[in-house]
C-alpha cells in the first residue's frame, strides 16, 4: 500500500498530470487517505478517470481550470473552485503561490540507459510545478511510453516512488456525420505548409483524418492526439512536433514511444506569445460551447453549468490572428439536441471577444467574420446556423439592433 501521510501534510496544496497523465495510482492514494491530510487543496487538470468524486471534497479542496471530463461532475456538486485564466498564464499563477503547489504526483515512463526518468505522457503545468513544490512523488508506470520530455528527472528528483503496471487513461474518440461535414468545411482553410493546433475530441479526429493531401504540415499545440501520429507516420507532417501532452490511445502512445520528432513541453512554452509568434501560416482549430453572432465565444459554461475552460484557446486564437498566413478557426455543431448553438446573446462568460474573431466552423458552411461589419457578421452567422433556427436569430439580431 502507498502511504503517503509521511510526505503530504494537512493544508498542503497536491497538484498532478491531466487526461492520460493521470497518475492513477497515487490519486487512488490521495483519496483513500485524504482525512490523514484534512484540508488539503488538489488542483487538477481535465479528467477521465473518475477517480475524484464530489464526496471526496469532505477533505480535499478541489480545483482546477476545467469543468471538462469528470471534472463536470465535481462542478455540477459546487465543490469544484474554477481559476478562468488563459493557459498561458498557469505557470505564473503556480510561481506566485496563486495555485498552491506542495506536493506533485507524477507518472512517469521507467527510465533510460542514462538513468533519466520521463513524464511520459504529459509535461504541461507539470514543469512549474515541479520546480515550485517541496516533494515530488513519481508512479514508474512500465505501460508509460518514454518520451523527450522537458524536462528529464532523475531519481534524486523524487521523495519516493511507486511502481506500477496498468494501462493509463485512454480518450478514444467516435467521428459521425456532422464532425466529418464539420471537418470538410475546414480542411478548405489549412494550406500546405501549416502549423497547426487543435483540442481533444471527435472533430479534431476528424478535421486531421482529412488532411492526407497536404505536403510539409507541422504541429505545435496543447494537446497531441492519434490524428498526429498518423499524419506522422504517412509523412504529411516532416518537422518536429511541439505539445504539451499525449491525449488519445495506445496507437499514439506507441508512435510516441523514444520518438525523436516529438517534443513535450511545459504550458510556459507551448502557449507562451513570444514562441507563437514566430509561427507563420499558423491554423488554431479549437471548438465553443456557443458562438453569438458577433462572434464573441463562450467556451466556458453551458446551462449555469462549468464544462469547458478558457484554457489555451485565446492564446491559440490570438497568435493565429497575427500570423502571416495564418486563421483561427472555431468549429462547433449548430445544433445541442435541439438547441441553437449559434446564438444572439451568450448565456455564459465571453472566453473570446468579437475582437479576435476568425473563422467559424459549423457543418452548414463557415463563416468568415475577418474584416466584417457586425451587420455582416450576423448575416454570416445566421447563414451557418441550422436552418430551423435562422429565422429566430434574424429576429433576435434586429431586435438587438444588430441588423437593420
Amino acid at each position: 500500500m502507498v502511504d503517503l501521510s509521511g510526505v503530504i501534510r494537512p493544508g498542503d496544496g497536491i497538484m498532478w498530470g491531466q487526461a492520460c497523465a493521470e497518475a492513477q495510482t497515487l490519486v487512488e492514494a490521495v483519496v483513500e487517505q485524504r482525512a490523514s491530510f484534512s484540508g488539503a487543496r488538489v488542483f487538477t487538470g481535465m479528467s477521465f478517470s473518475g477517480i475524484l468524486k464530489p464526496e471526496h471534497a469532505d477533505h480535499l479542496r478541489l480545483s482546477s481550470y476545467c469543468g471538462t471530463g469528470t471534472n463536470r461532475a465535481l462542478a455540477e456538486a459546487s465543490v469544484l473552485d474554477i481559476y478562468p485564466a488563459p493557459y498561458s498564464q498557469l505557470g505564473a499563477l503556480i510561481r506566485d503561490g496563486h495555485i498552491k503547489t506542495d506536493v506533485v504526483l507524477l507518472q512517469v515512463a521507467p527510465p533510460n540507459s542514462r538513468g533519466e526518468y520521463s513524464l511520459g505522457l504529459g509535461v504541461e503545468f507539470l514543469a512549474p510545478g515541479i520546480k515550485t513544490a517541496r516533494a515530488v512523488i513519481a508512479e514508474v508506470n512500465d505501460r508509460v511510453p518514454w518520451t523527450h520530455t522537458e524536462p528529464l528527472l532523475s531519481r534524486q528528483d523524487f521523495s519516493f516512488m511507486v511502481k506500477s503496471s496498468r494501462a493509463p487513461v485512454y480518450m478514444p474518440t467516435r467521428v459521425g456525420e456532422v464532425e466529418n461535414a464539420i471537418a470538410r468545411h475546414v480542411a478548405e482553410l489549412i494550406p500546405d505548409g501549416a502549423v497547426l493546433e487543435c483540442g481533444i475530441g471527435n472533430l479534431p479526429t476528424a478535421i486531421l483524418g482529412l488532411l492526407g493531401n497536404r505536403r510539409s504540415l507541422r504541429f505545435h499545440s496543447g494537446v497531441v492526439p492519434d490524428g498526429v501520429a498518423d499524419l506522422a507516420q504517412r509523412g504529411i507532417i516532416e518537422d518536429e512536433i511541439h505539445g504539451g501532452g499525449l491525449m488519445g490511445t495506445q496507437f499514439l502512445f506507441d508512435w510516441a514511444s523514444n520518438n525523436a520528432l516529438l517534443r513535450l513541453h511545459s504550458s510556459d512554452y507551448t502557449h507562451s506569445a513570444s514562441v507563437l509568434s514566430a509561427l507563420a501560416r499558423f491554423v488554431a482549430i479549437n471548438s465553443a460551447v456557443e458562438v453569438d453572432l458577433v462572434g464573441q465565444v463562450n467556451g466556458e459554461v453551458a446551462k449555469g453549468i462549468y464544462v469547458g475552460a478558457v484554457g489555451g484557446a485565446l492564446d491559440f486564437v490570438r497568435a493565429a490572428n497575427r500570423s502571416p498566413g495564418g486563421v483561427s478557426i472555431i468549429a462547433l455543431p449548430a445544433v445541442a439536441g435541439t438547441e441553437s448553438r449559434i446564438v444572439a446573446r451568450l448565456s455564459g462568460p465571453v472566453s473570446i471577444p468579437a475582437t479576435e474573431a476568425g473563422v467559424v466552423a459549423t457543418e452548414y458552411g463557415l463563416a468568415d467574420l475577418r474584416g466584417a461589419s457586425v451587420g455582416e457578421r450576423c448575416r454570416r452567422m445566421i447563414a451557418v446556423a441550422a436552418p430551423a433556427h435562422r429565422e429566430a436569430l434574424e429576429g433576435q439580431a434586429r431586435t438587438l439592433g444588430l441588423l437593420r
